[in-house]
């Protein structure tokens, strides 16, 4: 008879909550976010935010994030199966995996974004939304200029990337926030790198880790545009929302927050004055052993 010391005590599944608000004054929300999964084989967990520039120049940018957000959940989801594909060999090995995701990857979800962008510029020239007709595809594409922000986790990996502002945020067992793609230097003003960029792929900052223990894997994940960091003074400010929220998990379960989401990211957006939007996921404190 097994030993009931010695089972592993089962992790609970990942829950997610998301929740946008539209900038005040603002015409239409510019932001877009996707949450799915539970982090298994079988589903992983994939996050993305994404916020649209916004301003004349970038007058299609909500659909370039809605492009962007999209296009990083069809690579999330087949990233998610090679991390767990089976077969003689077995899976990749966790180099291989890196590579992929440091440079194929983006090559891949950059070059999907631009063939979707450019295809709905051309759709439009029919129409009379019409632009100017000798544009160059750089030109093009500024219309749908995006930040972009994903993740996956399947029970092998939890790896993320970056491509202009916005937060990733991890609560560590500990309770602390930590922000482990936030830029060197930060950015000046609403100045930002974009997925119009030139060598767009080349910008996209990467997170990377392995899973060695799951019970000491973070257990808030949080995704933001940066209309919910600007609603706060300080970048510690901003952590210490975050740290509540994990707080406020714990004390009443993820359909206790969902139902206040929207009022705390309005009154972020008031502070703001930009287009809020969180796509997060929260595991409950595991179980405790069996101890016989």
């Amino acid at each position: 008879m097994e030993d009931p010391r010695l089972r592993t005590p089962q992790l609970p599944p990942w829950t997610t909550l998301t929740g946008t608000v539209q900038g005040v004054n603002k015409p239409r929300n510019q932001d877009f976010h996707h949450a799915a999964g539970c982090g298994t084989a079988d589903e992983p967990l994939i996050l993305a935010v994404a916020d649209g520039h916004g301003s004349a120049a970038h007058a299609r940018s909500n659909l370039g994030a809605r492009y962007a957000v999209d296009m990083f959940a069809d690579q999330a989801r087949q990233f998610g199966e090679l991390a767990g594909a089976g077969g003689a060999d077995g899976p990749p090995s966790l180099a291989w995996l890196m590579n992929y995701a440091q440079h194929t990857l983006p090559r891949r979800l950059i070059s999907a974004w631009r063939e979707k962008a450019l295809g709905n510029w051309t759709r439009l020239q029919e129409t009379a939304e019409r632009t100017d007709p000798a544009a160059t595809p750089e030109q093009k594409l500024v219309l749908y200029g995006t930040t972009l922000i994903g993740a996956v986790l399947t029970p092998q990996l939890f790896a993320a990337w970056q491509l202009g502002d916005g937060e990733l945020t991890l609560v560590e067992d500990d309770g602390r926030a930590e922000s482990p793609l936030a830029p060197a230097e930060a950015e000046l003003g609403d100045e930002t790198e974009s997925l119009c960029s030139r060598d767009a792929w080349r910008l996209v900052r990467m997170y990377w880790a392995p899973v060695t223990e799951p019970s000491r894997m973070p257990r808030l994940i949080a995704l933001s545009t940066d209309g919910l960091s600007k609603s706060f003074a300080s970048d510690r400010g901003f952590a210490q929302f975050i740290e509540g929220l994990d707080q406020r998990l714990i004390d009443e379960g993820t359909d206790g927050v969902r139902s206040v989401l929207p009022e705390w990211l309005a009154k972020a957006a008031q502070f703001s004055g930009d287009d809020t939007t969180l796509a997060a996921a929260w595991r409950p404190a595991q179980p405790p052993a069996a101890d016989g």
